[in-house]
């Protein structure tokens, strides 16, 4: 079996547990953040050790990865590389130390399979955009790619915002909880996830890969139905809560 092969192979996987990982989401709420502590999750560790842990092979592997490709010096690769690691040096290596979560835990397990995930995820990305595309200059001026910067820039923008405005809500010290306003928070309960969603959304249009595609899937099934729960988490802690938010697409759901 070639590599190609075993690559396609682990695409396809990604897009098949996507279906399960939403519908267990749906009636089950990850462990962590708000929703922790939880029973039956076993032992547990810092929430900022855990984000550093379970995001770090999005910087490392991916970066590995892509420089092992043919194309990694080519440009459009390395837009490619800037847009991933713009956001994932952020999300590693900067959004744990701004958080004030003093006390705040995550179950070895969620970290342990985000660490899972994240390792293949970077792995079938990094490979398909330095190896096994072929993407020459005329690729910058494709509607596919420019669209799809677009959406991903607009959809960064909106999540690291959205972070900013949850994160101002507590000042040092604080471990309580306040109603978000502003911004996106104005349209639905989580526009921090709305951007992480458009921005793979951009991804996988600026790509235009299966790589990229099921990424976003994954992303999606993952983090519609955390936002329902972050939703539906608000409505029951304030009575005062708007009624016309929605939990992540505007006007929808």
């Amino acid at each position: 079996m070639t590599e190609l092969e075993i690559h396609g192979i682990l695409v396809w996987a990604v897009l098949a547990i996507s279906i399960p990982t939403f519908l267990y989401l749906l009636y089950k709420t990850a462990p962590f953040g708000r929703h922790y502590p939880a029973a039956g999750w076993g032992p547990s560790i810092s929430n900022r050790t855990a984000w550093i842990v379970m995001e770090l092979p999005t910087v490392v592997v991916f970066l590995y990865v892509y420089l092992c490709g043919e194309s990694a010096w080519e440009v459009v690769p390395l837009v490619f590389l800037v847009m991933w690691q713009a956001h994932y040096v952020h999300r590693t290596l900067i959004f744990p130390f701004r958080l004030r979560t003093r006390g705040k835990r995550m179950p070895i397990a969620v970290a342990a399979s985000g660490v899972f995930f994240n390792v293949i995820n970077a792995y079938i990305n990094a490979r398909v955009v330095s190896e096994f595309a072929t993407y020459d200059i005329s690729w910058l001026s494709d509607p596919r790619f420019l669209v799809g910067l677009a959406v991903f820039l607009f959809g960064m923008a909106l999540n690291l915002h959205s972070d900013t405005v949850l994160l101002r809500l507590r000042k040092p010290g604080e471990t309580g909880y306040a109603i978000p306003r502003g911004g996106g928070f104005r349209f639905v309960s989580c526009p921090n996830h709305l951007g992480e969603i458009l921005e793979w959304a951009g991804w996988a249009l600026a790509t235009w890969s299966m790589a990229g595609f099921a990424f976003f899937v994954f992303t999606a099934a993952n983090l519609v139905p955390r936002a329902y729960s972050h939703h539906r988490w608000y409505q029951e802690k304030f009575e005062d809560y708007p009624a016309d938010r929605k939990a992540v697409i505007p006007g929808a759901f």
